[in-house]
């Protein structure tokens, strides 16, 4: 019951965390006058993925590195075809930003490369440079799109929204809740997998992916809501690059890592085929409506009732 209620606790002040971190750092690019796209790509993208950064830094602390990789890989399956799905079924979704096939193609090219890094496994601190070396290059890129993109804020409005002194306790609770769910989460979920027989691989790829994906779904429903495909899409292509890149990247930093062999015969070509998927709706502007949701969701589904019968 004790680890039960670690995991569920671990997971609010996950989500409580992780929304406070996004309210505050969102309302600080916009004080910076950094456009909406740029915002969703950075700012909440990295925001909404502080959780599963938590996640594999304690992770790979404790020794069970495969809760850190199957929670990225994880998260980023559940990114796509839920987080995108459930939005889609709701009010459906569209992408028109110019800047997010360049972005989309970032991903890709993301995701190939983590695919090929991961074959080198285990992945020690030399991969992970490679990993975050490959994410600075895409963040510097992003720079000029910021300086592009820049837009003129009325700061009023700003202020009125949200003051500057909350923006700051946002970002606190944040930072405060966020490794502290983490550390419950992890501790939890480690313990109730080992009593039940499952691999932490699962665990990972499931219920912890599940919990971290928590953010991003948060995120793009309201955003489906208010009509905002582009920022949808762009929290969902900057969290997956986010995960592959930097949260991987760090989680080396703190002791090597081995990649589950399961992971190559099936997780990681799932997360591969839901990207190329995405790409039709980035690249040539096809409307994620409701019929394509409830496909992506299903998707889903199936994709998770294969694990638990493996």
């Amino acid at each position: 019951m004790t680890d039960w209620f670690l995991v569920f606790a671990g997971l609010a002040m996950l989500l409580i965390g992780g929304d406070k971190l996004v309210s505050g750092s969102i309302v600080l690019a916009e004080k910076l006058s950094i456009s909406r796209l740029v915002v969703s790509l950075t700012v909440v993208a990295f925001g909404t993925s502080a959780p599963e950064l938590l996640i594999a830094v304690q992770s790979a602390m404790e020794g069970v590195p495969e809760i850190a990789l199957g929670n990225v890989i994880g998260s980023n399956i559940a990114n796509i075809l839920l987080v995108l799905g459930i939005p889609a079924i709701l009010t459906g979704l569209c992408c028109t930003d110019k800047g997010s096939k360049l972005n989309f193609l970032y991903l890709i090219c993301a995701t190939l490369f983590f695919i090929m890094i991961a074959y080198t496994q285990p992945l020690y601190i030399w991969q992970g440079i490679l990993l975050l070396f490959a994410l600075s290059i895409i963040l510097f890129m992003n720079y000029f799109s910021i300086k592009n993109n820049k837009t003129e804020i009325d700061k009023d409005t700003i202020e009125k929204k949200i003051e500057t002194w909350r923006m700051i306790f946002f970002l606190i609770i944040g930072l405060v809740f966020l490794p502290l769910g983490a550390k419950f989460l992890v501790g939890g979920a480690v313990n109730i997998s080992r009593f039940f027989g499952i691999s932490e691989a699962i665990i990972g790829l499931t219920l912890i992916a599940l919990g971290t994906s928590l953010p991003e779904l948060a995120t793009t429903v309201m955003a489906g809501y208010r009509k905002e495909g582009d920022v949808a899409f762009g929290n969902i292509l900057g969290s997956n690059i986010f995960n592959l890149l930097a949260i991987v990247g760090i989680a080396c930093l703190f002791g090597p890592l081995p990649i589950d062999p399961e992971f190559f015969q099936l997780d990681l070509w799932v997360m591969l085929a839901a990207t190329l998927m995405l790409g039709f709706f980035v690249l040539i502007r096809l409307k994620m409506n409701r019929v394509w949701g409830i496909f992506f969701v299903l998707y889903y589904i199936v994709y998770i009732i294969f694990l638990l019968n493996k």
